[in-house]
Order: C-alpha cells, then structure tokens, then sequence
C-alpha cells in the first residue's frame, strides 16, 4: 500500500491551486546546498542485529533487578504482581482512549469506578475522582478545590514546610496569576503548632502531608487539632498521603481530612524514569461538585441492568467554561487501572503485609545505620518506611562511593532541597529490599566513613 495515495494528477491539481510548477518550487526559499543533503547513513542491518545492539546498550543502565537501592522521596520501589500487566496490556484496557462514549466503554467505567471505590476504602473519603496526572498536580487541585468552596473569598494557602517540595513547587506555579498567597514554608523546622497560628480568616485550606517528605509521622493528636484549627477558621484540611503507608496507618479521615490525595505510583506502577504516573484525589461528599476530573457511578437501565456511567466531569469541554472547576485534561485511566488491579490483587490483608515489611525493613535499616560511629538519625519521631541520617561527610560523596564501590544506590540527598542539610542522606526501604541489601549498605557506610 502507497503510503501518500495522490496521483500524479491530484499533485498537478493541488500545485496548480497554490500557483507552483513543481514540489521543488515549494523549497525555494531553502538554500540549495540544504535542500537534499546525503546523509550518511550505515549499510542497513538485520532485525536480529538490530536488537542485538539494542541490548547491549542497555546493559550498559543501572537497572533495579541487578543494583540494590535506597532511594525514594516520592517514588518508591515495590513489588508489582504479574496479574497487573496480564491486565492492563489487554487490548480492550490498553488501546481505549478517555470514556467519552460510555454505551462502548463499560469495562473501561467499571475499572474506574472500582478504582475509585478502592480510594474511598483505603482514604476514608466518601468519593474519589478517576485520577489525575500525578500528586503534585493532584495538590494543586486541591488547593484550588479549596479556594473554590470558600466561593473564592478566601486567597491563602498554608502548607507545611515538611510538603513535599516539587508538590510546593507545583501548587506556586500552578496558582500563579490567580491572586492565591501561598505560605508556611518559609521556616523549615516549623511545627504544627507554628502552622496552626498561620491560618486566618482569609485561609482557604492548610495542607499537610502524612507521613512527611521526611518519611516522619506526626502525633495525630496533633495532626487532630490542626484540622481542627482549619476548619473553625472555616478552611478545609488537605492531607497528602503515600498510599502503601495507609496499610498500616491511620486513614486520614480519622483526624479530620476533607481532601486526601497523594501519588498513586506505588500501587502498581513501575518507576520507569519518572511516569507517566497517577494523582489519586478523594474527598467528603458535600465538596464533590468542587472537584476536578472525572468521577464514574452505577446505575440501572431501563431494564434494571447494572451499568457505569461517567456521572461528574466538571471540566469546560463538558460544561460551560464559567462553571468549570479546572481545565485539567485527562485521567491518567491505564495507571489508575493498574492500582485497582493491584489493590484488588493484594486485598486488604495483602497491603498491610507490603506497608508491614515496608515499616520493620525500615526500622531495622535505621537502627543498624544509627550505630555506626559518625553516624545519626536526624529525627527522634516515629517514621514509615524512611528516615533522615546525618553523616560524618558530605552526602554526595558518601553516594558516589556507594555506587562506585559496592555498587548500590543510595538515598536522597537532602541538602538538594534544604539548604544547611548537605551531610544529610534520606533512605527509603520497601519490601523489595532484602536483608542482605540493608547489610551491605551498612557495611558500606562504615567503610566509607573509615576512609579518613
């Protein structure tokens, strides 16, 4: 088959309309010596020869089934069951756009609807939306949400400084132009107790994130009375969560969530080099027609068959423009349909176990780490599965012997977002790690911090 089906004569025709004699005539304003220049190009080669250089050139990446690592600050390494591939990779799940036509895409509704069921279990929420494109802009929703149900009268944000820092970075570029001040920030050491006395009465939602981008979880009393605080100013109370941790802690609708969102990542998708990944965002009920995005429901037909239907979608190619909560896109339907078969595929006693060995592989890493001499844990709190170290010399050196002596990726290096931190590594265990890998890297710190 002719890729370009135009004849000869359709050509002549369409070059007599624009008024040239020839397709080289619509080059003239390129330079000669440019127009059709040789390249040179290798003498082609076979499929098999193809792929066998192919290969040989990723052999040459790091990858995570041959090197052990640390490393996390929002992105995290987990165990993801094969019946989630088998899943998504079907023809029907994988090709399918947005269910714009839902008479034809009830499988693809009913996967979002139990998607979001899953999200209002594992939150607390009464409703969630069908995904977003990942948890910074999820936050940035939020933050409008909130600026929304305060009917737009109240213009202030109050985050915690322990808000992941690129989700910070989100929300300022997100809201820029649109007259909403952003603060609590400014001073990282900053308690609850300091951000509480941030908000007023021009707050509109105080965003906090659980466990924090430290990896530390705060007293819920404490987190308790914050919400509190929030909602007797009349603002809402926005917790960013990592939904592994939520297994084994408290769903934050317990201590006073209205919006709960965070990165959906861990629930069975694959790091690959930063995404695509999804934003999950869940709220109470009586917000829902504040919320961004796609949310799906049941119902019956005229008949009583069970149906889904795609029942709120409050963008402005569906509704008035004026009357849109966000020009936000498109769900992220493939990933959030990977979390669904992932919760699904664990079960309730199945996430506790992963958030288990998470949380105790964690514990164990801090403490054999903490006895080395030179070394210290920068917090004394209870944490989920990372904690912050100090170390006897600076974190990128301590990083680059990891992996250029015992071949092993380490943690964060902190001081990249707080200044004064610059001898400071951030580690994240999940259950992917094994014992050996946490003894090796204790191991290798020692040796490091020996070498003068």
């Amino acid at each position: 088959m002719v890729y370009v089906p135009n004849t000869d004569k359709d050509r002549a025709k369409m070059l007599a309309v624009i008024g040239v004699e020839s397709v080289d005539d619509l080059f003239y304003d390129v330079p000669k010596e440019l127009r059709y220049p040789q390249i040179e190009l290798p003498e082609p080669v076979s499929e098999m020869e193809v792929l066998r250089e192919l290969q040989e050139m990723s052999e040459s990446n790091v990858d995570l089934l041959h090197t052990p690592s640390f490393l996390g600050a929002g992105a995290y390494y987990h165990f993801i069951p094969s019946v989630v591939d088998t899943i998504i990779s079907r023809s029907e799940f994988y090709t399918a756009y947005t269910p714009y036509q839902p008479e034809v895409s009830q499988g693809t509704l009913q996967a979002a609807f139990e998607y979001q069921t899953m999200i209002c279990m594992l939150t607390g929420m009464d409703v969630a939306n069908a995904s977003h494109y990942d948890g910074g802009t999820a936050t940035a929703e939020a933050v409008i949400m909130a600026v929304a149900v305060g009917k737009g009268k109240r213009r202030r944000i109050v985050v915690s400084p322990r808000l992941h820092p690129e989700y910070v970075q989100v929300v300022r570029t997100y809201v820029q132009g649109m007259d909403i001040q952003v603060v609590g920030d400014e001073n990282p050491h900053a308690s609850l107790e300091d951000i509480a006395g941030l908000i007023d009465s021009n707050t509109a939602g105080v965003i906090v994130q659980v466990p924090d981008f430290f990896g530390t979880i705060e007293d819920y009393g404490a987190l308790q009375a914050l919400a509190d605080k929030a909602h007797q100013a009349g603002a809402l109370f926005i917790v960013v969560a990592y939904p592994i941790s939520l297994g084994l802690l408290k769903p934050p609708a317990e201590y006073g969530a209205d919006i709960v969102l965070g990165e959906g990542q861990s629930l069975g998708s694959p790091l690959s080099f930063g995404g695509p990944y999804l934003g999950f965002f869940a709220c109470k009920e009586e917000y829902v027609r504040r919320m961004a995005g796609r949310l799906v429901g049941q119902t019956v037909d005229t008949q009583g068959r069970r149906g889904f239907v795609l029942t709120l979608s409050t963008r402005e190619q569906h509704i008035r423009r004026e009357k849109a909560t966000s020009n936000i896109c498109t769900n992220q339907g493939l990933n959030a349909l990977a979390a669904a078969v992932y919760m699904s595929a664990l079960g309730k006693q199945g996430l506790r176990k992963v958030a288990e060995l998470c949380y105790h592989k964690a514990h164990y890493a801090a403490r054999r780490i903490a006895e080395i001499p030179g070394y210290r844990l920068l917090s004394d709190k209870p944490f989920f599965n990372e904690f912050v170290v100090r170390c006897p010399k600076p974190a990128t050196e301590i990083n680059r012997y990891l992996y250029e002596e015992w071949g092993i990726v380490g943690g964060f290096e902190v001081g990249k977002v707080c200044p004064g931190l610059e001898d400071s590594l951030m580690f994240a265990v999940t259950e992917m790690n094994t014992r050996d890998e946490i003894d090796a890297l204790v191991e290798a710190l020692r040796e490091v911090a020996s070498n003068g």
